[in-house]
């Protein structure tokens, strides 16, 4: 895929289908790794982290600065994410204890 070479919307959208397909693929795999905290954390107030809810961020609002991507667009997508994670992982925790 390189959208630089593309000339119709048929290509563009073919390219965003992709991405879409991997995106939730990745998702996927970030979620299972919410599962496995939810697993190995030893209590519930663990579970928050607002330190490194805010180092991940961090880490993408920088990445998205080095790769030119919107880095405030981004950064606002991974507070979204942390908070969906964080959500997921605290029903995970309590249904694993409940």
């Amino acid at each position: 895929m390189d959208p630089d070479s593309y000339t119709s919307m048929a290509q563009v959208r073919a390219g965003v289908d992709e991405i879409d397909r991997q995106l939730v693929a990745l998702l996927d795999l970030r979620f299972a790794h919410m599962r496995a905290a939810a697993r190995i954390k030893p209590d519930r107030g663990a579970v928050r982290d607002e330190a490194r809810k805010a180092q991940v961020i961090a880490n993408v609002r920088a990445q998205a600065e080095r790769l030119g991507a919107p880095a405030d667009v981004v950064a606002e997508l991974w507070e979204q994410l942390v908070e969906a994670s964080i959500a997921y992982e605290m029903a995970e925790f309590d249904r694993r204890r409940g």
